[in-house]
């Protein structure tokens, strides 16, 4: 309902009335309605995310391995979810901040900081790239990724094809890489 109707829009009586409770019940259950969010942020992100199954570092070269990820980023960040949530939160969040607070939380963002951060300590030999260099590229990588296909998806142009997402993948990979490696802190 949130997804589909919006925060503001979304009423206790009528998530009670969906759920077939009272909202007695949904209040012994949530204390408010931003809980319940919360919750269903949750939801969402745990069902973006890869299962525990597929390894996230495999591949033979540290590009392999940022295209993977790349990939299994933007099978996240453009599924219909995740539109979805993106959505509801550009539309709702100055009225709710506490939606921002919610998908915040869950820190899927920040994972993905610290495992790309850590590749890049592995694979890369450059004594610059101190952690909150490394986290900041990462940051910048995942905004590299993820910020024109996205707006694509949103309607702001065609969504890219497979074939697109695959070559901008590629390129975004490259062009991080060459950037990390010839890096060097301004005097």
């Amino acid at each position: 309902m949130f997804l589909a109707q919006g925060y503001g829009l979304t009423t206790i009586e009528a998530l009670a009335r969906r759920a077939g409770i009272s909202k007695r019940t949904f209040y012994h259950r949530f204390a408010d309605k931003a809980v319940l969010f919360g919750a269903v942020v949750h939801r969402i992100l745990q069902r973006m995310r890869p299962p525990s199954s597929v390894p996230l570092l495999e591949g033979a070269t540290v590009h392999e391995v940022l295209k993977r990820l790349a990939g299994l980023v933007l099978r996240a960040a453009l599924s219909p979810p995740a539109i979805a949530l993106h959505r509801l939160m550009v539309a709702e969040s100055a009225r709710f901040p506490e939606l921002a607070r919610a998908l915040n939380a869950e820190g899927a963002s920040q994972e993905a900081i610290s495992l790309i951060g850590g590749v890049l300590a592995r694979a890369l030999d450059n004594a610059e790239l101190t952690a909150p260099v490394r986290e900041f590229a990462a940051l910048q990588f995942l905004q590299l990724v993820v910020v024109v296909p996205q707006r694509r998806a949103l309607g702001f142009d065609q969504p890219m094809t497979p074939a697109e997402l695959e070559h901008w993948a590629d390129s975004s990979v490259r062009l991080f890489l060459d950037g990390c490696r010839g890096w060097r802190r301004s005097p």
